[in-house]
């Protein structure tokens, strides 16, 4: 299996349970991880033949920076389904940090995969 990842996109919205997290943007990172088969790509060498992430990272961001979620999982959910129907690949892994969410952790987050069913 080929895999296409993005490592880092950051992008924010309103994400949370709490009051104060409703009035406010909040950073998130994602990391991607979308299997594609690339071999017809690499061997005309055309982009119109792979997954072209540049679209893909801006679908996303824009995505999520134009919603609002009460929970991350929720955000991630959606994260997945918008990739597996507008981009049709058959797998992705996505990891979602939420840095600063718990005043002792580094990082906070979600990873989770999914495929078409």
């Amino acid at each position: 299996m080929d895999i296409i990842f993005l490592g880092g996109l950051e992008a924010e919205t309103v994400i949370g349970i709490y009051d104060w997290e409703r009035t406010i943007r909040q950073k998130i990172f994602i990391d991607l991880e979308m299997a594609y088969d690339i071999k017809k790509a690499a061997a005309t060498d055309d982009i119109a033949y792979t997954l072209d992430y540049k679209t893909v990272s801006d679908r996303v961001v824009s995505f999520v920076e134009n919603s609002e979620f009460l929970l991350v999982e929720t955000l991630i959910e959606k994260i997945a389904e918008l990739l597996l129907n507008e981009f049709e690949i058959p797998w992705v892994k996505i990891t979602l940090n939420k840095k600063g969410a718990i005043s002792k952790a580094r990082d906070v987050g979600i990873i989770i995969e999914r495929g078409q069913k």
